[in-house]
């Protein structure tokens, strides 16, 4: 019996694979041929041109069986806008860069041979902040940003290293300012931090001889990885697979394709073989997805009684050396820019800015933690300037049913006041408890950022015994999907959901889904398959109906048998409807029971470029968190005594995963409150490592109260709407919040470490 490798794991015989699984299929999708490690050769400047790349060493080393440079493969990908290669092409721009990629028999043999290629550099002026790379003189990092091809809602500015500048204008701002007895300006940073996904990016791609590219990886967005590698190397989509099982964490780090393209042409060289790559952790943040430092000033007008008359807002993105992600994320964060408030009078400029630092893309959140820092922070400068209570000012200016966004979208089914009522009725707002302790509190609102044919489908297959298969596109990412969708297609056909079994996305068998991002899933996921269950269902009383010779009105199904109101005798179970599908004559009835089902969003729309007025939402969910905390002026420390969390998430599906998500979110948005920020050198990320970058871990996560608040939303399914990302968004505002009330001091960026707090005590006395 001959010997198969799989992807991920040591050599292991066919045989006793198949004992231990007995899956066939399993065998022959996974252990189809010998395995290549591939290793990358990386950047050691910022910016520099590639003089020469000598590869001989490399090719001569033990085990080595190619080595692939970016002059051989020259192909551009991009989702919004083309701008980057898999391997640069005669400059790089940004510290990791890949320029080289080496295909070996073990992983210590390619890592050898990366370190053997040798490439001369021509280094050239680096620009490491994106206010700096704004200016006119600035060194161009795309100079040829004019060729890329770019999706029409898009504008990126060539000659410049302005990615996208996106507009927004609602009103007439200086009337509002006029009309304004107190206006507050500040400036805000946030900076960059990565994911850290407990499973780092992989990728593995196989060819065959006929021509077949299957593509194993850690994607979110199995569909788009396909879409991109069939544009990008020439591939008809029906000869790409792509198989994304259960991913280790995403956090929009593992959106679009990555890696996936260096694995692909070695694939291409080596038929039948297995090409795969595994990132390790330094590899992982320095090359992946970070999210992008924000530089903003925000200008706010208000009355006395506490209404906001007018916003000006300018924000300042680093995309870093590759933004084809990131010029949304800024176009999000531009239309949602009066955040949870309604706001007459707004104007936002929002530009994504190229620099030499690693490439900005999405985080969770997508631009609305960042955003929104601004804004929670300005709400309590302007309480306090207005001896107002931070509270008050937010329920005065909150969006209600019926209040517009700043692109001029109505909302309804909002929430936003009982979610704020309740973390502060929870953390016990407005009594003081002691002299380093503080309170705060924030508000958050998000919208799923895509475009506006974004779609998603279902297919269900009723089987023999009345047990049903889900078949989706969306990944799981330990996020619960699988059980939210079982769920919804369970409660749909009536049956348990023990009955259900869901299949994770493989292009060739599963249906459409335009990605797992923008907490949208549970909406728009769960939609197309409660409309494939209701279609299925269809099918069962139609055929019940022939079978029973009773109208299909007059039938009900409890899960178990289809049978007549009106005489509960003429039943047939589903079992004999989904199996036998034919008369007591033997006359045939139907054929097998396949239910279908999709989604697109009919209530988006374009923004106009000048002004960005339009329907950008598919929907809107609220939230709002509360904290308090104990700050010790000693140390800088910042315990955190209670913290609670709110989100209008419409209708649960299902409350335990539902306050999973919240806690997990907020433990998130917690860790980037206190902890986490990459240091940048010159572009060179200066703690790519566990040890160096800070993460919340159990020791110092206190317990977090989670509240869903039920305001249902009409078009998801059984009132739903996604909550993924949400709880993130405003948990450092408001741990910011908490430490001024706390000790009178001001924050203007986080993480609020102990060095940064205690500075700021030693500072004020």
């Amino acid at each position: 019996m001959a010997d198969y490798k799989c992807v991920g794991t040591d050599v292991l015989r066919k045989d006793a694979l198949e004992k231990v699984t007995g899956a066939a299929q399993y065998i022959e999708d996974r252990f189809i041929g010998p395995l290549l490690h591939v290793k990358m050769k990386k950047s050691t400047v910022a910016h520099g041109k590639i003089k020469s790349i000598d590869t001989a060493k490399a090719l001569q080393h033990p085990g080595v069986k190619a080595v692939l440079t970016g002059k051989e493969y020259p192909n551009k990908i991009g989702l919004y806008l083309v701008d980057r290669n898999f391997l640069a092409v005669d400059k790089v721009r940004f510290w990791g860069e890949p320029v080289a990629i080496v295909a070996a028999v073990t992983e210590e043999a390619a890592a050898e041979a990366a370190e053997l290629i040798e490439v001369e550099y021509e280094e050239l002026p680096g620009v490491f902040d994106p206010r700096e790379a704004m200016k006119p003189d600035a060194p161009l990092i795309h100079e040829d940003m004019a060729s890329y091809k770019v999706v029409p809602i898009f504008y990126p500015q060539p000659g410049t290293n302005i990615a996208n500048h996106f507009k927004l204008r609602k009103g007439d701002v200086e009337k509002g300012f006029a009309e304004a007895d107190l206006i507050v300006e500040r400036d805000f940073k946030v900076p960059q931090m990565q994911h850290v996904s407990i499973e780092t990016h992989k990728a593995a791609a196989h060819w065959s001889p006929d021509g077949k590219l299957t593509v194993w990886s850690t994607a979110q967005s199995p569909n788009v990885v396909r879409q991109l590698l069939a544009e990008s190397l020439g591939i008809p989509m029906h000869k790409i697979r792509v198989i994304s099982s259960y991913i280790g964490g995403g956090f929009g780090g593992k959106a679009g394709a990555s890696l996936e393209g260096l694995v692909v042409p070695l694939a291409q060289k080596f038929p039948g073989y297995v090409v795969r790559i595994v990132f390790n952790r330094e590899e992982d943040m320095q090359g992946t997805f970070t999210r992008q430092a924000l530089y903003s000033h925000l200008k706010t007008g208000v009355r006395r009684d506490g209404r906001i008359t007018a916003l000006e807002y300018k924000m300042i993105w680093d995309g870093g050396a590759y933004t084809e992600y990131g010029v949304n994320i800024v176009r999000a964060a531009g239309y949602s820019s009066s955040g949870a408030y309604e706001i007459p009078n707004v104007k936002t400029d929002s530009y994504c800015v190229y620099t030499n630092n690693s490439i900005g893309g999405p985080v969770r959140g997508f631009g609305m933690c960042e955003m929104q820092w601004g804004i929670e922070r300005q709400m309590d400068e302007i309480a306090k300037e207005l001896n107002m209570d931070p509270l008050e000012i937010r329920l005065i200016n909150g969006m209600k049913d019926g209040s517009k966004t700043a692109t001029g979208q109505e909302v309804h089914n909002v929430g936003f006041d009982k979610c704020l009522k309740a973390v502060a009725d929870k953390i016990g707002w407005g009594k003081k408890e002691g002299k380093f302790r503080g309170k705060g509190i924030s508000g958050l609102v998000k919208c799923p950022a895509q475009p506006s044919n974004a779609s998603s489908s279902a297919i269900i297959r009723i089987n023999e015994d009345g047990t049903a298969h889900v078949m989706v596109g969306a990944a799981e990412m330990g996020q619960g999907m699988l059980t939210a969708i079982s769920q919804i297609a369970a409660e749909t056909l009536h049956i348990p959901v023990e009955k259900i079994d869901i299949k994770v996305p493989d292009t060739d068998f599963t249906p459409y889904e335009w990605q797992s991002v923008g907490s949208r899933i549970t909406y728009t996921c769960g939609t197309s398959v409660k409309r494939a269950a209701e279609d299925a269902l269809g099918q069962i009383y139609c055929i019940a109906s022939n079978l029973l010779e009773v109208p299909e009105e007059e039938l009900t199904f409890d899960g178990k048998k289809i049978y007549s109101t009106k005489d509960p005798n003429i039943k047939a179970t589903i079992r004999k409807v989904a199996d036998s599908c034919k008369k007591s004559t033997g006359e045939g009835i139907a054929g097998p029971i396949i239910g279908r089902g999709s989604f697109v969003p009919s209530n988006m729309t374009n923004l106009d470029p000048e002004t960005g007025q339009g329907n950008p939402g598919m929907f809107y969910c609220f939230g709002a968190t509360g904290v308090e905390v104990e700050v010790d002026p000693e140390t800088g420390v910042v315990t955190i005594l209670h913290l609670a969390s709110a989100i209008d998430a419409g209708k649960a599906i299902n409350p335990t995963l539902a306050h999973a998500q919240l806690r997990g979110g907020t433990v998130m948005g917690l860790s980037t409150a206190l902890y986490e920020e990459l240091l940048f050198d010159k572009g060179i990320i200066l703690n790519r490592n566990f040890t160096d970058y800070k993460i919340c871990s159990i020791d110092n996560t206190p317990h977090i109260d989670s509240f869903i608040i039920e305001t249902p939303e009409e078009g998801g399914p059984f009132g739903a709407r996604g909550i993924g990302e949400q709880p993130m968004i405003g948990v450092a505002p408001a741990v910011a919040n908490a430490v001024c009330d706390a000790l009178g001091i001001d924050f203007d960026t986080f993480p609020l470490t102990p060095e940064r707090v205690w500075r700021a005590i030693n500072e004020k006395k």
